[in-house]
Order: C-alpha cells, then structure tokens, then sequence
C-alpha cells in the first residue's frame, strides 16, 4: 500500500543514500515522456523538500527541454536489496547550467566530473512510497567507468561539439539550450 508525505524524512533520507541508482521522468507539453536511469554520485537531499541531481552527459537531453517547458519532474527509487521499497520524489524542477549563477555552488556538491552538463533542482511537493514487492533483487557490482574515461580524454571543445551535435535539440525538436559556450575554460 502507497503512502504520502509533504516532506523527505531522515529515514527515506537514508534510504536514498543507500541507492546506487535512481530513475528521472519528464515531458514536455506535447511528445514522448522520458525515463532515464542515473548513476553514479550524482544525488544530494539539500532539505526535506529540495533535492539536486547531477546530469552527466549523454547521448540526449530530454530532461532539460521537457524541464525549461513546465517544470514537472518525478524522480523514483526501488531497494534493489534489503527491505522491498519504492520511493517517489515529485515536484517543479529548474535546471541550471554552467553558465549559470548557481553552477559553482551546485556542482561543488559533486565529485568533479569531465562530463556533468547540468545540475536539476527538484522543489519537492509530494513524497510517495509504495511497497516494491515486484521488484527483483540485484547485487550492485561496481560502477561503470566507461562515460568519465570518455570524457576525460576530450578537450572542452570536442565536449561543446558533442553537446551541439547530439544534446542541442530532442528527439521530439525541443531546444535544451545546452549551449555550445556552456563549459568555461
């Protein structure tokens, strides 16, 4: 049975931490809804009702266009091991990029990585939990280093070309505004 809260309290705080992995849904007012897998350390809980996320490079950019269009975002957890458990995050989402005034403060809380392209943060306005008993169990083996070993051999312009080629517009014709000049030197 689901249950919902108005805020992230310490013990789904911990829960979140636990998690090797995480899911990011979006979309725009028209198209395909987006689902995206994360990894990586890229999730922070700034407060019972704000989170932050890391995007790292990818072969697209949905989250951001969909983001800049109305905002909603909804984030989900499942306990791949231990207790069965599914956790929601919804909410208004803003993304913030390099080039923007809380890219220093933001990314800081980060480890430093080649490729991150932009931070979301998520103003939480429900919590949702639900049982996750369908969910298989995995054992988490390690991290992949195949996106940062990639990234660590571009210099910031074959970083720019790439975003300009293959993260500027969505599948669905949206702009990201992941703007060429979005890296600075």
């Amino acid at each position: 049975m689901s249950k919902k809260f108005d805020k992230i309290s310490p013990k789904l705080e911990a829960f979140i931490g636990e998690q090797k992995m995480f899911f990011v849904g979006t979309a725009g007012a028209e198209g395909r809804v987006n689902v995206s897998p994360k990894g990586a350390d890229a999730f922070r809980v700034l407060g019972p009702n704000k989170v932050a996320w890391l995007n790292l490079t990818g072969s697209g950019n949905e989250s951001s266009a969909h983001v800049q269009q109305n905002g909603r975002m909804t984030i989900m957890f499942c306990a791949f091991e231990g207790a069965a458990n599914i956790l929601r995050l919804y909410g208004q989402a803003t993304v913030i990029h390099r080039l923007d005034e809380e890219w220093g403060e933001l990314s800081g809380l980060f480890p430093d990585n080649p490729g991150a392209r932009q931070v979301f943060v998520l103003d939480v306005d429900l919590v949702q939990t639900s049982c996750g008993y369908s969910v298989p169990f995995y054992d988490f083996k390690e991290d992949r280093e195949t996106l940062d070993k990639y990234f660590a051999k571009k210099s910031t312009e074959e970083i720019e070309t790439y975003w300009a080629e293959r993260n500027a517009v969505t599948i669905d014709g949206y702009e990201t505004n992941v703007a060429a000049l979005n890296i600075k030197s």
